[in-house]
């Protein structure tokens, strides 16, 4: 036995060193990362830091040179159209008019009357415009349920009918201003003679104090800004875009609101990408060509308020089923798009069909199956037939 086993030593020595070499010649499997192709929602958004504000603001003003007295109200306090006392106005020692100026001052009067008549004839406008627009929705919701419109059809009637509201609400607010412009131009004339009782300038809205512009009793000139009011529940937020993002963005569109200090984003939609831009020069020094956008909030939380910075991401594309690859296994063979493949513990180049895709993940039009695994970041070190494992 002994014998036979000596014999045979020098064969499974052999046999070993072979296995040894073969083993020492066998390539080192490459370490890399893997993803898995799969199915899911995807997003592609453009985003930018925005700033919120009041849509409309009213800024109170000096109808006459003279004295106002000290303004108590502080930023913040609630003011109600036509009763909250604004500011206390003297004005100084009135001149003698004669009759071109008396009739100037008349003039003015009836041109702030005129005003209001249109303010009025607006307003009247825009009631009658929500109440279609109402009865519009109502509408395109019943052949929606029906199944007989599309959503974006009762989307649009949607959009219509808050863009009514807008409108009438902005109707109402601008009546508002012109009967304190008549208001005003009537003190004016009657400050014109020789009165010299005190002016009470009255809020035009309803709402808060925005800003304090004087607070001290002092002397000041005709036309000077005294306080900013305005409803503060009513913001919107304005985003200034690149122009070669602006063009991809449209009136309707979804918006995410993040950042803006509360534990969950905000929604919102584009009311108006505004249609002049203008340059602005970016933090590295490099000259951009910009356009704002204007967003309306869904809802507004009582903590936001005038001139918050936020951050928002405008909606180009949703879906909410898309075959996707991180774009991390992306990268350019040629004019195509490629892939390398994990089959069993080789990778395998593989051209893919791209569509859409944003920061983390782009779509697959073709050249990929839901669950195949793909190489994420492959290096130099990686080619076709590649032995990898995952890191």
């Amino acid at each position: 036995m002994g014998l036979s086993i000596k014999r045979f030593l020098p064969w499974i020595i052999g046999v070993v060193v072979v296995v040894l070499i073969l083993l020492a010649l066998r390539p080192t499997p490459q370490p890399a990362d893997f993803a898995v192709v799969s199915k899911g929602p995807l997003q592609v958004t453009v985003g930018e830091e925005g700033e919120t504000r009041v849509r409309e603001r009213f800024v109170v003003s000096a109808p006459l040179a003279g004295k106002v007295l000290r303004i108590e109200l502080e930023p913040g306090d609630p003011v109600v159209a036509g009763e909250t006392v604004l500011a206390v106005f003297r004005p100084s020692d009135p001149n003698l008019l004669d009759a071109r100026s008396r009739a100037e001052a008349q003039g003015r009067v009836q041109a702030a009357r005129a005003g209001l008549g249109s303010a009025e004839a607006r307003r009247e406008r825009a009631a009658a415009e929500l109440e279609f627009r109402e009865g519009e929705e109502a509408r395109i919701s019943r052949l929606a349920t029906e199944g007989i419109v599309s959503q974006e059809d009762l989307d649009a009637a949607r959009l219509a009918l808050r863009t009514a509201q807008e409108e009438l609400a902005a109707a109402r607010f601008a009546e508002r201003s012109a009967r304190f412009d008549l208001e005003v131009a009537r003190a004016a004339l009657t400050q014109s003679g020789d009165s010299d009782e005190a002016i009470t300038l009255r809020s035009p809205v309803d709402g808060v104090v925005l800003r304090r512009l004087r607070e001290s009793e002092s002397v000041v000139p005709v036309g000077e800004p005294l306080l900013e009011v305005g409803d503060a529940g009513r913001l919107e937020i304005v985003a200034d875009f690149l122009s070669r993002d602006a063009v991809k963005i449209e009136a309707g569109q979804q918006v995410m609101i993040e950042d803006w200090g509360g534990d969950e984003p905000l929604s919102g939609r584009v009311r108006r990408v505004e249609p002049a831009g203008f340059m602005k020069i970016s933090a590295l020094g490099v000259e951009e060509q910009r356009v704002n956008v204007i967003i309306d909030p869904d809802e507004v939380p009582p903590s936001l308020g005038d001139g918050y910075r936020v951050q928002v991401e405008v909606v180009l594309w949703a879906e909410e089923s898309v075959l996707q690859v991180p774009v991390g296994s992306l990268f350019r063979d040629g004019e195509r798009w490629a892939v390398f493949v994990v089959n069993g513990e080789e990778a395998h180049l593989r051209e893919v069909e791209v569509g859409q895709r944003n920061s983390r993940t782009a779509q697959v039009l073709g050249g990929l199956q839901e669950g195949e695994t793909v190489v994420l970041y492959p290096g130099d070190e990686i080619t076709d037939g590649t032995l990898v494992e995952e890191r």
